[in-house]
Parts: C-alpha cells; sequence; structure tokens
C-alpha cells in the first residue's frame, strides 16, 4: 500500500432531496458543496439517487402483469427528471468539486444517452474534474421496475491522497462477490449511498468495515410525506406512508468497526469528520482480506469488470 495522507476532511449530507425536481436537487447539492468546503470538507458524500429522490412507496402502476396510464405518468415524470453522467446538472457539479478543489460521491438516477433505461448511479468526481461512475448492478425488490440492472461502469475506484475510494449502493453491500470486487483494489475508504434506515443495517455496517478494515461511509437521506410532489395515480401510496418516510441513519465507521461520528435519526445534517488514514494500514496487521488473510490457492473471485470514465 502507497503512503497516504494522515487525514480526511469528510463531510456526510443527510438532506431531503426535492423529489422529483432535478433542477432544485442540482441547486441543493451546489448549496450544501459550498457549506461542506466553507467547514473545511475536503470530500463531500452525498446520499442514493439524491437527485431527482428515492421514490420510497410508489408503484407507478405496476401490479403482475399490469400497469396503468397514471403510474405511466409519474414514471414519465421521474424519467424527464433523471439527469444524464455527462450532462448539464452532473457539469455544474463537477465543476463546483473544481473551484472548491473537492472530491464528490453523489448518487442519481441516471437517464442513459441512448436508450431509454434509467439506472441507479453514483458518481465520484475529483477536484480535478475526473468523474467515475457506477451503476447498481442489481436494483433491490420492485426497484426493478424504474431502473434497470447496471450493464457497465461496475467496480470503478478512484485514486485520492487517502488511498483508493470505491463505492457500492444500498444493498449491493449484501452481494459478498461484490464487496470483494472493491477488496482487491485495496479501498480505503468505502462508500454506501443508500435509502436504509433498518435498524439491522447499522450491524451490516460495521461488520464491512471489520471485514474490509476500511472506513465505511454510511450516507442516507432523512425525508418526509411532505416532500412528495402532487402525482398523477400515487395519492393514495403517498397518504400511507409515516410521516417521516427515511430516517435517515448515516455514520462513519472506522477499520476496527467503532464509531467515529453519532448516528443522525430523522433530521437533515451534516457530519464531520476528521478520519485517521492511517488506522487503515494498522489495522490489516492481522487480517488484510485479499492480502495475507486470502487463500488465491483455494479461493479466487473472477471480475468482468467495465470502467466508463465521464
Amino acid at each position: 500500500m502507497r503512503a497516504l495522507e494522515d487525514t480526511c476532511s469528510i463531510a456526510v449530507v443527510q438532506a431531503a432531496p426535492v423529489l422529483f425536481d432535478k433542477e432544485k436537487c442540482t441547486q441543493k447539492v451546489l448549496d450544501l458543496m459550498e457549506t461542506c468546503a466553507e467547514n473545511g470538507a475536503k470530500l463531500i458524500v452525498f446520499p442514493e439517487l439524491f437527485i431527482p429522490g428515492y421514490p420510497y412507496g410508489m408503484t407507478f402502476g405496476f401490479t403482475v402483469g399490469s400497469r396503468n396510464a397514471d403510474g405511466r405518468k409519474d414514471w414519465k415524470v421521474y424519467y424527464d427528471n433523471s439527469i444524464l453522467a455527462d450532462g448539464e446538472e452532473m457539469e455544474q457539479i463537477k465543476a463546483a468539486a473544481k473551484r472548491l478543489g473537492v472530491y464528490v460521491s453523489i448518487g442519481y438516477s441516471e437517464r442513459d444517452r441512448t436508450n431509454a433505461t434509467l439506472y441507479n448511479s453514483n458518481m465520484m468526481i475529483a477536484p480535478d474534474g475526473t468523474a467515475m461512475n457506477h451503476r447498481k448492478l442489481k436494483p433491490t425488490g420492485s426497484e426493478r421496475v424504474v431502473w434497470g440492472d447496471g450493464n457497465r461502469d461496475y467496480f470503478p475506484v478512484m485514486d485520492t491522497p487517502w488511498g483508493p475510494m470505491g463505492n457500492l449502493i444500498c444493498w449491493e453491500s449484501y452481494m459478498p462477490l461484490a464487496r470483494v470486487a472493491l477488496y482487491q483494489k485495496g479501498i480505503t475508504l468505502y462508500i454506501s449511498p443508500n435509502t436504509n434506515d433498518n435498524p439491522e443495517w447499522q450491524d451490516t455496517i460495521r461488520h464491512i468495515a471489520i471485514e474490509g478494515h476500511c472506513y465505511f461511509i454510511n450516507c442516507d437521506m432523512c425525508f418526509t410525506k411532505d416532500c412528495y410532489p402532487q402525482t398523477a395515480g400515487a395519492a393514495d401510496e403517498i397518504a400511507k406512508l409515516p410521516d417521516i418516510v427515511c430516517r435517515g441513519g448515516s455514520c462513519i465507521i472506522d477499520p476496527y468497526g467503532h464509531p467515529v461520528t453519532e448516528t443522525l435519526w430523522d433530521q437533515e445534517g451534516i457530519l464531520y469528520a476528521q478520519l485517521d488514514m492511517q488506522k487503515v494500514p494498522a489495522s490489516r496487521m492481522e487480517h488484510d482480506v485479499c492480502g495475507h488473510y486470502a487463500r488465491e490457492d483455494v479461493l479466487h473471485l473472477e471480475v468482468r469488470d467495465a470502467v466508463d470514465h465521464q
């Protein structure tokens, strides 16, 4: 492992998106980036699908074997507010990252430039404008009626002053081989943009931090029923949701499985931390998951990787 900068100044943003509005979501990202940079952050992490939000509880008119017209209208609004990986909105975020001199991880609904499929994606951006996109390998449950399986951009890892940085989106972290694909690349910063406020998720993230002996960056969003826009067909579905639809639970876990920050629940906020990056190599003295604690002669993972640099 190459030498790492001693300290990573990080900001983890737990915020509510402006649901179904790509312009307002993008502006909120830009405003929050300014705030984080003013407070000294050099790495800024946003949740899953922050642009244009996670449509929790909506079915878009899908039932087994059928759809309906109002659900299709709602999906089209969501489609229209999803963004291109190299479109105007992402270019604004890249420009802000360059101007502020920060690394950024941003979750968004990606609209493919060629086909009409949406992808649950995450973009990592460096201060020099380099951007690396990751598409969620397998949307979870009913997400599959909104977003397609990732067909490229599988396991990008960005070189940073604090070591290799990668991300898996929400339940991708329940795919053991996907985790190993990142471990094989030596990641020191494991970013998890998600919409998972289940209490058992808090156990998962501690396990992964210990397993990979890396920092686990758990970035969730917090939003309420009032955040939903008017819809063509989802009023009854939205009415049944709890007042706080997603409670958050963002936090950072160190390579030994210990919390670095508080766990933030039921409110928007920004978690700031100074990560001691020397903990990563030190923690691997007795357990290096793809080094001395691996048995390549017995167990071997072959990854059909595909990385697209935007």
